[in-house]
């Protein structure tokens, strides 16, 4: 009989007992539980609500690059916030990583600000069963923004930039007696420096949101062989039916070989081998599967890396065969392609921001949800606002079928904004230190995700919010990623470059440029508010582009728009984007509240008129 059956069969006094001695010893094996607890009293998520604080983001955090052994570094660490130059901590306590301090969840609700610094601390110690000749990584999935990190008061590293993944190697930095301290220290001065911040300013309010700091990621450590994968740089081919994998290792000699086996389920359907640091390149089967929205099929990799006939590193992957495209139609428009066939894209502007977790969802589930969600409602596309995401969430919409357009997070001074013409005026001149700032970040960012196949554009910009040398970034994006379309600036000051003319109008559809040369798209439109008592950020203060009181009402409206955007679409639109996924704080413009607990719109009628729109295109 299993634990299950037996609790089942104890009468209602026994199980009363069992549950007694079961939180009784829970008290005492993790007292840590007793002393978290959400900060604040604004809304939360259903996860968020029921959060086990022993176990946050326990799911391996880089589904691209697997490792089978790996130890969570999630969970309680010690928090104190100094003025910048001061031994004497303004605040000290404990803090529920990988949760941004400002947030709920993290247990403090605090603001940090420019003028201070955050410095995290635990202990750690190594597995047992680990290989003792093996190097230990420790690896950060994002910490915004300057993060200098510590092992056992030796400095181990240090990095600049909130949204892409870092690792050290801490082998010489260890105990022998296996007990090791972790020390982080961040500085954020959020809005008020140059570097992509996105929506989060120091005065949150309309379309700015509330500061991030610190570590908003996994924290984990892995060991590794001295030779082991840093990197994988995987390219389908649909055209020539072939699969190429670059490698980046830690090794710097070309005594090795790589050796990736594709598979369908368990079946090996094809091998490719290199040597001398050549990237494999693997001729697929004739019955390839291509991946769409409707087939969102994914080949599984096993890559090894093999020294002296010894493998010494082996690491779990995914690719999927697909292309990206643009051709003109029959009518002359030039239109987006998947796998060479006409494709219209529709979806969400998604700024993923959480009400509890703010940049951090409270779980890989609630994650899950916004994009299922974005599915269900018969949509095939979610623009990445502003924002970077965990590198689950791709792995998601690879597995589920969604298409990304991805923006760089905005920061630093823009121009003035005319959205309605070529753009003649003078462009921003930002110092060398944010033009490098940026030139690194997004190439950081681009080198993170390249290898996700849902990816299918590059948002350089928005708007005009720090938008500069337009036509040197738009072609640079351009050259170091091929495979994909550069939309040089949604909805922003416009140059005759790139991909994409993409023009913002709210709240309803209007085509008022158009690019016969470039793919055209309406990059954002919409807005419709409902705001629902229970369910608000804020009491008052809640907007949208334009407001209505019932779901009927908001659904009657967005059919209007999306009959006034079919017109559009047979005219030259190629994609379009609605605003929003959910609530954002005080705007109240999302087709879901923004603890997720309720759909605003009627979605049967939603799915049928987006199954309408998209089929537009043939």
């Amino acid at each position: 009989m299993n634990q299950g059956k037996q609790f089942e069969s104890l009468n209602h006094l026994e199980r009363w007992r069992m549950l007694v001695i079961l939180s009784v010893t829970l008290f005492i094996v993790s007292p840590s539980f007793s002393q978290w607890k959400p900060a604040g009293d604004k809304i939360k998520t259903i996860w968020g609500e029921n959060l086990d604080p022993e176990h946050v983001w326990s799911e391996y955090p880089r589904p691209i690059l697997e490792r089978s052994e790996w130890l969570n570094l999630n969970g309680l660490w010690d928090f104190q916030i100094f003025p910048i130059g001061s031994d004497k901590p303004l605040e000290t306590g404990k803090i529920l990583v990988p949760y941004p301090i400002e947030s709920s969840l993290s247990g403090v609700g605090k603001r940090v600000g420019e003028e201070n610094e955050l410095i995290y601390t635990r202990k750690f110690s190594i597995p047992s069963k680990w290989d003792k000749k093996k190097r230990i990584i420790l690896n950060f999935g994002a910490v915004d923004w300057k993060a200098e990190v510590w092992v056992n008061e030796i400095k181990v590293g240090q990095h600049t930039g909130g949204f892409v993944p870092f690792s050290f190697d801490i082998t010489n930095a260890l105990n022998k007696k296996n007990e090791n301290v972790i020390k982080v220290k961040v500085w954020d001065p959020t809005d008020r420096g140059f570097q992509p911040h996105g929506k989060q300013v120091e005065k949150p309010g309309g379309i700015w949101y509330t500061p991030v700091t610190g570590i908003w990621q996994t924290v984990w450590i892995e060991p590794v062989s001295h030779s082991h994968f840093r990197q994988l740089k995987i390219t389908p081919d649909i055209d020539k039916n072939m699969l190429t994998v670059a490698y980046q290792i830690s090794s710097q000699t070309n005594d090795h070989l790589v050796k990736v086996k594709v598979k369908n389920d368990d079946e090996v359907v094809s091998i490719g081998e290199s040597i001398n640091n050549q990237p494999v390149e693997i001729e697929m089967p004739a019955d390839v599967c291509l991946w769409s929205p409707e087939n969102p099929f994914l080949y599984a990799l096993e890559v090894s890396l093999i020294e002296n006939e010894r493998v010494v590193d082996v690491v779990n992957s995914y690719a999927a065969m697909r292309k990206f495209s643009a051709k003109r139609d029959e009518n002359g428009i030039m239109r987006f392609q998947l796998n060479n066939k006409n494709i219209f894209m529709f979806g969400f502007l998604d700024q993923g921001w959480w009400p509890d977790g703010l940049y951090t969802p409270p779980s890989d589930e609630a994650m899950k949800f916004d994009i299922k969600k974005t599915k269900d409602f018969g949509f095939n596309l979610i623009r990445k606002h502003i924002k970077v995401e965990p590198a689950r969430w791709y792995t998601h919409c690879d597995q589920m079928g969604i298409i990304v357009w991805q923006d760089m997070p905005s920061g630093d001074k823009g121009p003035e904004w005319q959205n309605r013409q070529y753009f003649n005026g003078v462009e921003v001149i930002r110092s060398a230190v944010s033009e490098a700032n940026y030139r690194k970040e997004w190439k950081e960012i681009i080198d993170f995700l390249y290898s996700y196949p849902s990816i299918a554009v590059w948002v350089p910009f928005n708007e005009a919010w720090g938008q500069f040398k337009t036509i040197e970034i738009a072609e640079w994006t351009k050259s170091y990623d091929p495979t994909r379309l550069v939309n040089p600036a949604s909805g922003g000051n416009h140059y005759p470059t790139g991909d994409i003319l993409d023009l913002h109008n709210y709240p309803e559809p209007q085509m008022y440029l158009y690019d016969a040369q470039r793919i055209n798209v309406l990059g954002e439109y919409g807005g419709i508010g409902l705001a629902l008592e229970n369910h608000l950020w804020a009491p008052d203060r809640n907007w949208g582009y334009v407001k209505y009181n019932s779901s009927k009402e908001v659904t009657d409206e967005y059919i209007k728009y999306a009959e006034m955007l079919k017109k559009l679409i047979l005219r030259g639109f190629s994609a379009a984007i609605y605003t929003q996924t959910t609530d954002v704080e005080v705007e109240v413009n999302g087709f879901i509240t923004y603890d997720r607990k309720v759909i605003k719109v009627e979605e049967d009628r939603v799915r049928a008129v987006n199954n309408e729109v998209i089929n537009l295109v043939k």
